[in-house]
C-alpha cells in the first residue's frame, strides 16, 4: 500500500492514478487549478443560468443535504441573484443536528422540498447494501443523485446545480476530472452504486418498481422532454470544503462540539448516524478512511504538513465505529434490524486480506478497539 508523495491518498483508492513521480491525480488536478481562468468560468456560469431565468418560478434546482457544502451552494446561487428550488433526498437515519441544518437552509430564504422514500423499504435497502456490496449508505447515494433529477422532470425545471466533482477533488480518472456535467453515465460510474443496480433489486429481491420509483433515474425520453442538465458548481468556482464550512457557519450552520468520529473536523458528515459505518467499510476495503481524505485536502492547500497529516491519520483513521455523533453502534444497527454480531461477520467478509494482518488460523488480528491491524504502509 503506497501513498502519494504529496498527500496521503493510497494506491488502493479506486480509479486513482499516479504519475511517474508518485504524485496522485487529485494533487495534480489541484495544482492545475492555478492555470484556470476562474473569472471566465464565472461569467460562463452566469451566462448559463441567465438562459434559464424566467422560464418558471425557479431558475434552477440545488440539491441540498443540509451540509456545509450545500449551504455554501445555496448562498452562491442567491449571491448571483438567482432563485433556486432546494431539493433534499432525506438521509437514511437523520441526526438531530442534520435536521437543524436543513431548517437553516430554508431560513436562508429559499423554497425547499424534501423527498422521503418509504422508510421501511429504505431500511431493507440499507441491509441489502451492507451485505451485498459492503455499503450501508447505498440507497442514500442512489437517492441523492436520482431524486433531484426526478424533481427536475416533475416540476419542469431543467437546470440542476450540483456541488463538487468528487473525481477532481478526491482523485479519479483524468478524463473525468474536468467534467462539468453530472448525468446518468457519471452516476453509474462514480455515484457509489458499486456494481449493484436498482434493477437488481427488482429481479433478485422481489421489490417492485413502485417500491423503488424514487431510486430510478428518469428515462432518456423524460430527460429530453424537460431538457434536464446537471452542472458541477466546482467546475466554475474554486471548490474548497474549509471555505464552504466557514461561510456556512457564518450563516447559521451548526457543527459538532468535538471532531466527528473517524474524521479530523467537526463540520462535515453531520446528518446521518449511519455514516460512521459507511466510512469504516471504506477503510476495511481499501485501507484508508475519511481522515485520510480530509488530511490530504488540507495538505494540498498548505494548511497541514504531510508528517502532521500522517500522524493524525494513524491516530484517527479506521477506528471501529462504536459510536457516531455520540450515538452507540447498537442504536444505529437496531434501527435497521441488524445485530452487532451479524454486523461484525459482514465486516470480516469485506476486510481486505491483502491490507490487514491475519494469524495462523486465518483470523484477522485486532487493535484494542476491535478494528483489524493494517499491514505496514510504504510512506
Amino acid at each position: 500500500m503506497k501513498l502519494c508523495k504529496c498527500c496521503l491518498l493510497p494506491d488502493t483508492k479506486p480509479d486513482l492514478y499516479f504519475d511517474e513521480n508518485g504524485i496522485c491525480g487529485a494533487c495534480i488536478a489541484f495544482k492545475n487549478r492555478k492555470n484556470i481562468d476562474w473569472e471566465m468560468r464565472k461569467k460562463e456560469f452566469i451566462t448559463i443560468l441567465s438562459r434559464y431565468r424566467g422560464s418558471g418560478r425557479w431558475d434552477c434546482i440545488v440539491p441540498v443535504s443540509g451540509g456545509k457544502d450545500s449551504t455554501a451552494q445555496v448562498l452562491k446561487i442567491l449571491e448571483l441573484g438567482f432563485k433556486p428550488l432546494c431539493v433534499t433526498a432525506t438521509t437514511c437515519h437523520l441526526s438531530e443536528i442534520g435536521r437543524q441544518n436543513l431548517l437553516n437552509i430554508r431560513n436562508l430564504g429559499v423554497d425547499h422540498i424534501e423527498y422521503t422514500p418509504n422508510p421501511k423499504i429504505r431500511k431493507q435497502l440499507n441491509v441489502i447494501g451492507l451485505r451485498e456490496v459492503g455499503d450501508i449508505s447505498w440507497p442514500e447515494h442512489v437517492g441523492i443523485f436520482t431524486i433531484p433529477v426526478r424533481a427536475s422532470v416533475d416540476f419542469g425545471i431543467p437546470l440542476i446545480i450540483w456541488g463538487e466533482n468528487s473525481q477532481n477533488e478526491y482523485g479519479g480518472p483524468a478524463a473525468n476530472q474536468e467534467s462539468k456535467i453530472l448525468d446518468r453515465k457519471w452516476l453509474e460510474e462514480f455515484g457509489g452504486l458499486l456494481g449493484l443496480r436498482v434493477e437488481d433489486l427488482i429481479t433478485s429481491y422481489g421489490l417492485s418498481e413502485a417500491d423503488l420509483c424514487l431510486y430510478q433515474y428518469p428515462s432518456d425520453d423524460e430527460l429530453r422532454t424537460t431538457g434536464t442538465t446537471g452542472l458541477f458548481l466546482g467546475h466554475y468556482f474554486p471548490w474548497d470544503g474549509l471555505s464552504n464550512a466557514i461561510l456556512a457557519i457564518a450563516n447559521g450552520f451548526n457543527t459538532k462540539p468535538t471532531h466527528v468520529e473517524g474524521s479530523l473536523v467537526n463540520y462535515e458528515n453531520l446528518d446521518n448516524y449511519q455514516t460512521g459505518i459507511h466510512d469504516y467499510f471504506k477503510y476495511l476495503k481499501f485501507g484508508f478512511g475519511r481522515t485520510t481524505d480530509l488530511a490530504s485536502v488540507l495538505i494540498r492547500r498548505g494548511l497541514m504538513s504531510r508528517d502532521q497529516g500522517l500522524n493524525i491519520v494513524n491516530r484517527l483513521d479506521g477506528n471501529y465505529p462504536s459510536t457516531y455523533l455520540d450515538r452507540p453502534i447498537t442504536y444505529v444497527l437496531d434501527n435497521i434490524g441488524l445485530s452487532k454480531e451479524e454486523f461484525d461477520v459482514i465486516c470480516d467478509r469485506f476486510t481486505n486480506s491483502t491490507l490487514f494482518e491475519r494469524d495462523t488460523s486465518g483470523k484477522f488480528l485486532r487493535n484494542q478497539d476491535g478494528s483489524p491491524k493494517r499491514i505496514h504502509l510504504d510512506k
